[in-house]
């Protein structure tokens, strides 16, 4: 295992198939900001080590149409509080991605994809951000809000309480822009846009750019993507 960085993201890895799990372990480890805690197949070991270890992030090699998945995804979001969650699949299907998502996972990488791929995705995920291709990123959104809209909207005074500076971070985050994106944008440092964010966070509830976005669509502060 890769002991070179001290603050490396720390990766639990659980999957079906042993050579696979080898092979993401192998992976990750030629990566200097990567460090693999362990990899497994056995669910009961999975979860021992995501409440032992705590890890950063925790890649599910599984397959979606398992009932394992459905189970086992937030049993290991619970034991690993603070983990991410990304999903890597050959399995291509947009109802299979809605439903991890919903479930908690940040992402989802086909397996007929590069390593590059994988290693840009971690790292987005671990620092917040969500992981899906365009396609699926809008059904998930349009899924997971359709429910949510209420003409006499019980969020309203947490709403009113945002000012319009952030607002605008609201809307930008929506589009898609990262953080020296909205800088740009707005003629303000990274800095003042993190400040921006963690002030949004805490007013609105919402632990990260996924939930954000989310409760953004579902309470109309932007516009869904067409």
């Amino acid at each position: 295992m890769n002991n070179s960085h001290v603050s490396a993201l720390k990766v639990l890895i659980v999957g079906d198939y042993p050579l696979v799990q080898a092979g993401l372990a192998m992976l990750l480890e030629n990566q200097p900001d990567m460090k693999v805690l362990a990899t497994t197949g056995n669910r009961r070991e999975a979860l021992a080590i995501a409440v032992r270890a705590s890890p950063d992030l925790i890649i599910m090699d599984l397959d979606l149409t398992s009932e394992d998945v459905t189970s086992l995804l937030p049993e290991l979001r619970e034991a690993a509080k603070n983990a991410r969650v990304l999903i890597v699949t050959s399995v291509a299907n947009p109802e299979a991605h809605r439903l991890v998502v919903r479930l908690g996972a940040m992402g989802v990488v086909l397996k007929q994809q590069t390593p590059d791929v994988l290693f840009k995705a971690i790292r987005k995920i671990h620092a917040g951000e969500v992981w899906l291709d365009r396609t699926s990123m809008g059904n998930v959104l349009h899924e997971m809000t359709r429910k949510v809209v209420d003409p006499h909207d019980p969020e309203a005074p947490k709403i009113r309480s945002l000012t319009d500076r952030e607002h605008q971070v609201i809307a930008l985050i929506a589009e898609g822009l990262k953080n020296k994106q909205i800088a740009e944008r707005l003629f303000i440092s990274e800095t003042t846009v993190t400040h921006h964010l963690s002030s949004i966070f805490s007013k609105l509830g919402v632990s990260d750019r996924l939930e954000l976005v989310i409760y953004a669509f579902g309470h109309k502060l932007a516009r869904m993507p067409k």
